[in-house]
């Protein structure tokens, strides 16, 4: 009888990835893969640490697998293993503490999964260590997306991040294991490809090729496909982009980019490497060049150190820029940064109140875009049936579109004429 494994992720869309990519070294060696409110022989949760609230999360998850079944084989991996692996073995029931390297060598390095009385702990010294992992989505997520990661790591050091820490130095797929990859990806019959990594806008600037050239290389792939990068540095955002974007329809016009603040004092003790008049000139060219861009951004609110007048430029700021939709954190401080040591807290109440005064800006900034979209004619890549038989996709600059379901139109892009909106998803119409 094949031993059954179930996974649970935490954390950003590298991790998803990855995941998949795990789940299929299970497959490939008998496991049967089930969801993880089931029973499992085996439970591996990929973790997160980008703040507080995952950390606690990753605990709820391993003591939710725990009680689910207490003679399972319990892997936790990835970031919160790399950076906490002390916390992690006083958690009575864990079998295995992987980093974010060796999660990929589970089968190398755990040969009995039977229940231990001390845990397995495998941790690479990441300060020096060049090895990429290559990920990709496989045919058992069922989606009509899928993910190639192409880079790993980051050298940005920003004050209030951990990121480096836990995922190393950057580096990079070989250029020509990229196009492989993403070759294998659309002959499984996906049509979006989404470019992933921690600062993919940093791809292969080690070697002797980079982001614009895969981008080139990618686009002479013959077939019917888009490519969406999944967030890009703002100071990463070049004009070859932006130019690169415009010319080719492969590439979806739409960007995400994590500005954090419109603050130029807070952007300073973050240490980011950009301006606010560096975020005003990019999102311009870009909206100007680029027809219908969609462009979204992270940011944070409650930084050591943002007073009343400094989040006040965030927000003028924000709200003065063609953005399409925010994603807002809380700031959360993290060990071992900078940041942790800088003066001048904000009072939790202070950052809920701007959390959700950006939240608020952000929805109505979604509510604009979308509205702007109808009269006009759209590529969607139509993904899963929902209720009231409409299917469900996404367009190329990133807006929510249902039309209704035809299963002729599953997994195939379309032009749609944008007819109206409907509880913040643009209503469609196929055009024959």
């Amino acid at each position: 009888m094949k031993k059954k494994v179930a996974f649970h992720t935490l954390g950003c869309k590298l991790n998803y990835t990855e995941t998949t990519t795990i789940a299929e070294q299970f497959r490939t060696n008998n496991f049967e893969i089930v969801n993880f409110n089931d029973i499992a022989d085996v439970y591996v949760i990929n973790s997160c640490t980008v703040t507080n609230t995952a950390d606690k999360e990753t605990k709820q998850i391993i003591r939710r697998a725990i009680r689910k079944n207490p003679d399972a084989f319990i892997i936790i991996a990835g970031c919160y293993s790399q950076l906490k692996s002390e916390v992690l073995r006083k958690i009575e029931g864990v079998d295995a503490i992987l980093g974010v390297q060796e999660k990929f060598q589970i089968f190398d390095i755990i040969q009995q999964f039977d229940k231990r009385k001390s845990p397995i702990v495998k941790l690479s010294n990441l300060e020096n260590d060049e090895t990429f992992y290559p990920a990709a989505t496989t045919n058992q997520d069922e989606r009509t997306r899928g993910f190639l990661k192409i880079q790993d790591g980051c050298d940005y050091f920003c004050s209030y991040c951990t990121i480096p820490l836990a995922r190393g130095h950057k580096r990079s797929a070989r250029l020509e294991d990229v196009t492989d990859e993403f070759k294998i990806l659309l002959s499984k019959g996906f049509k979006e490809i989404i470019l992933t990594g921690v600062n993919v806008g940093e791809y292969g600037n080690s070697r002797n090729y980079d982001f614009i050239k895969l981008l080139n290389e990618l686009i002479k792939i013959e077939g019917e496909f888009r490519i969406r990068i999944s967030s890009i540095e703002p100071n990463l955002i070049s004009s070859e982009l932006i130019d690169l974007m415009k010319e080719s329809e492969k590439i979806c016009n739409h960007l995400h980019t994590p500005l954090q603040s419109g603050s130029d004092k807070i952007l300073k003790l973050m240490s980011r490497k950009y301006s606010t008049e560096k975020i005003i000139d990019v999102i311009t060219k870009a909206t100007k060049k680029v027809q219908d861009i969609g462009i979204g951004s992270d940011i944070i609110v409650g930084f050591p150190g943002e007073s009343e007048e400094d989040f006040l430029d965030s927000y003028k700021l924000l709200e003065s820029l063609p953005i399409s939709y925010l994603h807002v954190f809380t700031y959360s401080e993290r060990e071992n940064t900078v940041a942790a040591g800088l003066p001048n807290k904000i009072e939790q109440s202070i950052k809920k109140q701007r959390n959700n005064q950006l939240r608020l800006l952000g929805q109505i900034k979604k509510n604009t875009f979308y509205k702007s979209m109808i009269g006009k004619k759209l590529k969607v890549l139509f993904e899963q049936k929902i209720k009231d038989n409409f299917l469900e996709g996404f367009s190329s600059n990133y807006v929510r579109v249902k039309t209704p379901y035809g299963k002729n139109l599953v997994n195939t892009i379309n032009s749609v004429d944008i007819v109206d909106l409907d509880n913040n998803i643009c209503i469609g119409k196929i055009l024959k």
